[in-house]
């Protein structure tokens, strides 16, 4: 599959937004469904836009198939990650789009985003218990657990974290 990954434009904010929301819903990786108070952060992408880099996975059509927000260590969207590490989040893939390197494709390009940052020597991330399949992804790129690193956005919801040594 061609894949061509790239920043968000504006005028795919809200169809990036849409994919996000639903992978979360859909993934069960809301606690609190259609009425979880995070779905509204996920759709944001104009937000995130603004204050972090999106970068989306496009087919050889332009559709969007995958994207992911990556953030510099110390900066609003990073969770986890201090100075001199970067994270990323919000890592889906459309359902007709799994299994074809999608995922991968954007994880690499953080990690290259990540080398690029001056004084970058890691990059992070959190993620659920639930996501094996992404946990094989980072594993087989050279992510480790971070246990000592893991924790809870809000009571009951139990992150695990990976980092990779750039």
């Amino acid at each position: 599959m061609d894949i061509v990954i790239r920043a968000v434009r504006p005028e795919e904010y809200e169809e990036l937004g849409e994919l996000t929301g639903l992978t979360y819903l859909n993934d069960g990786l809301l606690l609190h469904g259609e009425d979880d108070f995070y779905l509204a952060v996920l759709r944001d992408t104009a937000r995130r836009a603004r204050e972090s880099e999106v970068l989306v996975a496009a087919d050889p059509e332009g559709g969007i198939i995958g994207g992911v927000t990556f953030a510099a260590g110390g900066t609003t969207w990073a969770d986890i990650a201090v100075a001199g590490e970067a994270e990323f989040r919000m890592l889906v893939v459309a359902p007709a789009a799994r299994g074809r390197g999608v995922g991968e494709a954007l994880v690499r390009a953080c990690a290259d985003r990540a080398r690029a940052l001056p004084g970058c020597a890691r990059l992070v991330l959190s993620t659920d218990a639930k996501m094996a399949a992404a946990h094989r992804i980072y594993e087989r790129l050279g992510f480790v657990r971070t246990p000592d690193r893991d924790w809870e956005p809000i009571p009951g919801h139990a992150l695990r974290t990976y980092a990779l040594e750039l």
